[in-house]
Formats: structure tokens, sequence, C-alpha cells
């Protein structure tokens, strides 16, 4: 069973992600810590990043300066897409590498925080899980977490598909609204007990 997981930024979908390998022994393919390695120091992207981009985009110890690469990328489509055709296929191939090691009868959970966005994950799983929230408590959760401003919040959630958008590509839905960590538990373990999944 390969189950894509995606949820908008500070919908706690790390913590369901992390609780699938804990409660149903999934193996867990996340593809943001597949990106956040490839752009570190020696990171494999990032001679070809600062081809394209310049040393500016270069931090001090040689990684991919995200807070400037994010301000490009907001300003500039063009720039985000360039950015993507970089670490796409090296993603899709590291990907595709964690993903062999399930051991057979295995679940595989894809973490992929773009799933709706990117057009092709549908076909590449089996199953959709959403984790969702109110948009005032993802913003609440984003700005506590990691101290960005609201206004920056709400420009990373007009990046991403709405909520009504990933609801439409889910074959379930986690509501992880006022869910103590027990609670969310349960539904998983429902969740994971039930045909589907």
């Amino acid at each position: 069973m390969r189950i894509g997981l995606t949820g908008g930024i500070g919908s706690g979908k790390s913590t369901v992600a992390a609780a699938l390998v804990e409660l149903g022994g999934a193996l867990l393919v996340d593809t943001d810590a597949i990106s956040r390695a490839l752009t570190v120091p020696g990171g494999a992207a990032m001679a070809a990043i600062e081809a394209r981009f310049g040393p500016a985009f270069v931090s001090a110890d040689g990684a991919l300066d995200r807070a400037a690469m994010r301000d490009l990328a907001f300003r500039d489509p063009t720039a985000k897409q360039a950015l993507e055709a970089i670490l796409h296929p090296m993603i899709g191939a590291e990907t595709t590498r964690q993903a062999a090691l399930a051991a057979p009868g295995q679940r595989v959970v894809f973490d992929v925080p773009l799933l709706v966005e990117s057009g092709r994950w549908r076909r590449l799983v089996d199953r959709v899980l959403v984790v969702d929230c109110r948009e005032e408590t993802q913003i609440a959760r984003v700005m506590a977490r990691s101290g960005l401003s609201e206004a920056a919040v709400r420009a990373i959630l007009a990046q991403q598909a709405t909520r009504t958008q990933r609801r439409a590509a889910a074959d379930a839905v986690i509501h992880n609204e006022g869910l103590t960590l027990p609670e969310l538990h349960q539904e998983l373990r429902d969740l994971l007990a039930s045909p589907l999944f």
C-alpha cells in the first residue's frame, strides 16, 4: 500500500507521518527531508543551484539561502520553476530509492507537502491521506514554531493548494483541529484498520 500524505503548512502532517510509522509500521519517505538534504552544504543540488541563481543564493556555509530563495520565488514564478527543475528529478530518484527499501507487505507513506499541486503524485500512490485544519490554526502554529510573521505565513499559504482542493483529492481526511495526541493516534488506528488503508 502506497499512501500519499499531504496537508498545508502547519496542519500537523509531520505528526501524522511519525504516528503512521509508530502505529502502523510504515516506511516513511519524506520528500521535504530529501529536498533539504540536497540543499545542505555539499548537497547534490548545490552546484546546479549556484550555477543557475548565483552565489547570492548560497549561504556562507555553502547551503541554500532559503530566505533569499523564498523571497525570489514569491516575486518571480520562473525562479520557482527553475529551482523545481533542478530539485524535482533528484527528489524523484531518491524517493524511488527509499521506497524500494520497504519490506514485503509494508505500507509506504510518502510525505509530500505539495502532492496536490504537483499533479503527478495521484497516479504514483494507492491512497491520498490529507491532514486538514482551519487556516487560522495553521497560521498560529507556523508563527509559533518558526517566528515568521502572519503576512509571511499567509504568503506561503497562498502558494499552496486550498483546503478545498486538498480535500477533493483525498481518499481520507484527518481533521487535526483540537485533537489531543492520543485522540489523533486513535483516529489513525481506526483508519489503518479500515479496508481502505
